[in-house]
This record gives structure tokens, C-alpha cells and sequence, in this order.
């Protein structure tokens, strides 16, 4: 696991943190600090005192799923990810006996961030132009960036049916494309930036509003192989998704998405997605957070058999620890497209 030892202060609301590992409490320490007793005695003294960490004194970790993971999915991935994090925090932290981590499905990725804002989630992963959103509404912070399918970068495409008379991005005008979620850096954001600049199209007020400024039809599936799907059933003319639903196994496999599609409009180096926490946490916490994750062994990864390269496998199989550089980009493309926080309201 890569990790960095350097803690960078919050620097107001609206910024992202990359939180430090760290060998237990966030004084620099060796974490022993509220382990075993606050005066350095033999641990009696505070022994019945309420933890350090209590996590909204619910004894859970609430975390956040990204609403791209089927629900059936949930506990088979996520399982062995989720047990490791609540028993790393038992051991070297001083927090509830029975701290647990319970994962849930968000509705959108709004609903995450909003959540994270409010407290009721502490954890949760999520796209890069939504945790970015996250930060400039002071509803989320930044504390590491996943690596999967090879890279600590992905692609965005845009597809077409592959008997499509549709050539080039400005042939799109008039008709109907499907993206993936509002929020989605690969299913909407970049496609809307690169149809608008490079394909001469008007996309309106997109990805805010209704779409009935663009000069084509919008629709957003709610994912991204919803958005392949409604390409695949000819409801639409072309979809924007991430590259990994034609290069994996994520949807459809990649000799039936060739029997589908053709990629009509390709984008890369598009950073991979992070893990956030909510800003009602203490410092301390989002620190502990952070550590379990880089602490922990590549088992994680692998989904309830404990077997790599099973089909219950995450679809990332490494973290690192990450600032807003890492996603100055996707701020950058948001920022091009005039993208605000009424985009919440939505």
C-alpha cells in the first residue's frame, strides 16, 4: 500500500484534505494517547470513560456506496473491506468495542454528498466531479484516490449502435444521448465539455437544468451500463459512460459490447475516483479512516471468496493518499461548463 505521512491542514470549507496515515493518534506520537490511559499510567485511569472516537455515537461507520454498485453486489465486494476497517480502528484506536462499518447504496451521487454534508454518512467513495462539487459546498473531503484496471487514470466515451450513420460529435445535434448520472465525471461531465468544444454543440445548462436548452435530447440513465443499456435496446442515438464498460467486464463483456457499439468519442487521463469523508468529523477520525485503508492487506480487495480475479472482486485493488491537485482537472472541465452547486437540487 502506498501511503504519506504529511498532514496538510483544512484550509476552509471548501477544501480537500489529504489526510495522513499515521502510527496511531494525530500528535505525532507513538497513538498510545486515549489506548492506554491518558496519563501514560497502567490504563486504569478513564477506563469507563466514553471512547475517543464514537462515530455520531452510533457505534457505525456509515459508508456511502457509489450508486454505479448493484445492490446485490454490496455485501459480496464489500464485505471483507468493510470488516477490515471496523477491526484496524478496534485495535489501534480507542473506540467502541463493537464498532461496526455498514455500507449503503446511494440513491444518486447527490444524495451521497449531501449525506456526507449532514453527517449521516461518514465514508463514502464516490466520481471525482461529484466529490468535487463536494468540496466547493464544504460537504466533503478528499482523503484518497483508488487505483483499478491498471491505472490511477480511466477513460470517457461517448458510443453510437454500430449500424449508426453518425461520424463525428457535431453529427449528435438533434438527437438523443443518454449519460449516466448528472454527477458522473466519465457518463457526463467530460462528454458534455468535449460535444461542446470539439463538436460546435450547445448543451445548454447541462449537466443543471432539464437539458431544453441543448440542441439534443438528453437523458440520464442513472449509471453507467444503464446508460449502454438504453444504447443496446435502441432508445437512443448515442450514451456517454466510463471506458470500463467497454474495456471490462462491467456490464456487458468486451466482445458483446463490439457486437453493440462503436466509440464514437474517447477522453483519458481522467483521474480515478476518490474516497471522501464527511467534514463533521474530527481530524483524528478522518486520520484513523485513512490509515485503515492504506494498512490494509491486498485481501480486501477480493470480495467474500478471498480469491483475486473472481468476479466478486472490487473493481479497485489499491488507494493512495490524494489532495485537490489530483482533481484540479475535473474542477477545471466543471468550471469550463459553468457547473454550480444548484446542481444538488436536481
Amino acid at each position: 500500500m502506498e501511503r504519506r505521512r504529511q498532514f496538510l491542514k483544512i484550509a476552509g470549507a471548501a477544501s480537500i484534505v489529504g489526510l495522513a496515515g499515521c502510527s496511531g493518534g494525530g500528535d505525532g506520537s507513538d497513538g498510545s494517547d486515549g489506548m492506554n490511559g491518558s496519563d501514560g499510567s497502567d490504563g486504569s485511569d478513564g477506563s469507563d470513560s466514553e471512547p475517543e472516537m464514537t462515530f455520531g455515537g452510533d457505534g457505525t461507520i456509515d459508508f456511502g456506496i457509489s450508486p454505479s454498485v448493484p445492490q446485490e453486489d454490496l455485501n459480496v465486494q464489500y464485505s471483507p473491506l468493510e470488516e477490515h476497517i471496523g477491526s484496524y480502528l478496534r485495535e489501534n484506536y480507542d473506540v467502541p468495542s463493537d464498532l461496526s462499518v455498514e455500507g449503503t447504496i446511494g440513491s444518486n451521487y447527490s444524495a451521497i454528498i449531501q449525506s456526507l454534508g449532514q453527517g449521516t454518512l461518514d465514508i463514502a467513495e464516490t466520481g471525482p466531479f461529484a466529490a468535487a462539487l463536494g468540496v466547493k459546498t464544504g460537504n466533503a473531503e478528499v482523503i484518497l484516490q483508488r487505483y483499478g484496471y491498471g491505472g490511477w487514470t480511466y477513460k470517457s466515451i461517448i458510443a453510437t449502435p454500430n449500424d449508426s450513420d453518425i461520424t463525428e460529435l457535431s453529427d449528435l445535434s438533434g438527437k438523443t444521448v443518454a449519460f449516466s448520472d448528472r454527477l458522473s465525471t466519465s457518463g457526463a461531465l467530460y462528454p458534455l465539455y468535449s460535444m461542446s468544444s470539439q463538436g460546435d454543440l450547445d448543451v445548454g445548462e447541462l449537466p443543471e437544468g432539464n437539458g431544453s436548452q441543448a440542441e439534443f435530447d438528453a437523458r440520464f440513465a442513472g449509471g453507467h451500463v444503464g446508460s449502454y443499456t438504453l444504447l443496446e435496446q435502441g432508445q437512443v442515438d448515442a450514451a456517454a459512460m466510463g471506458g470500463f464498460v467497454r474495456d471490462t467486464k462491467t456490464g456487458p463483456t468486451p466482445d458483446e459490447w463490439q457486437e453493440v457499439a462503436t466509440t464514437l468519442h474517447e477522453d483519458e487521463g481522467l483521474p480515478r475516483a476518490p474516497i471522501v469523508v464527511s467534514p463533521e468529523l474530527d481530524d483524528d477520525v478522518k486520520s484513523a479512516i485513512q490509515e485503515a485503508f492504506l494498512e490494509g492487506p491486498d485481501s480486501i480487495y477480493y470480495g467474500a471468496d478471498g480469491e483475486d480475479g473472481t468476479e466478486d472482486d472490487l473493481w479497485f485493488s489499491r488507494v493512495r493518499g490524494a489532495t485537490q491537485d489530483d482533481y484540479q482537472s475535473v474542477i477545471d472541465v466543471a468550471d469550463e461548463l459553468g457547473v454550480g452547486t444548484d446542481i444538488f437540487n436536481q
